[in-house]
């Protein structure tokens, strides 16, 4: 898939209002960020991601009690809401993208199925989420989550600014 104009447009409205954005991945394995890093240039407003694959990694990088993740469980709003807001206080930043989810084939189940991923976005102290229920295989449901990550943010951030 091709990010290029979406990542065009991501890095001018950054750069015009003196933002830098994070990100914290569970599914997607750092995949927003590895796109994101693709653009030349984009180390003038990206400055970090963090793979929080483990239920572990989520409470010691992020600091999200383990009781959230038991009772509401690792795939959703309450910890998907919890990372976009903890990542972007802990880096100082102003702008992140979260997400959280289900993507095979393996680790469904009839509450979550597989393709379940909820994503968090933080712009400006304004949080955002949302549930997708996205199809095909692991790479594919990787990919979806990416693009609509990266599409949602700079809607959110349209929104914010222009």
């Amino acid at each position: 898939m091709n990010h290029h104009s979406t990542l065009v447009s991501l890095s001018e409205i950054l750069l015009q209002h003196q933002l830098s954005m994070v990100t914290a991945e569970s599914c997607t394995g750092g995949a927003i960020a590895a796109t994101v890093t693709s653009m030349s240039g984009s180390s003038s407003w990206f400055d970090s991601g963090l793979v929080t694959y483990s239920n572990d990694a989520k409470e010691k990088l992020l600091g999200i009690s383990k009781e959230i993740i038991e009772k509401h469980g690792a795939v959703s709003n309450e910890v998907v809401s919890l990372m976009a807001k903890n990542v972007a206080r802990l880096r100082n930043k102003p702008v992140s993208i979260a997400v959280s989810g289900i993507a095979g084939p393996n680790g469904g189940t009839p509450e979550k199925p597989v393709g379940t991923v909820w994503m968090g976005w933080s712009v400006c102290g304004k949080l955002t989420t949302e549930l997708f229920l996205f199809q095909g295989d692991r790479a594919q449901i990787q990919s979806q989550a990416v693009e609509k990550g990266l599409v949602k943010l700079l809607f959110l951030l349209r929104e914010e600014f222009l």
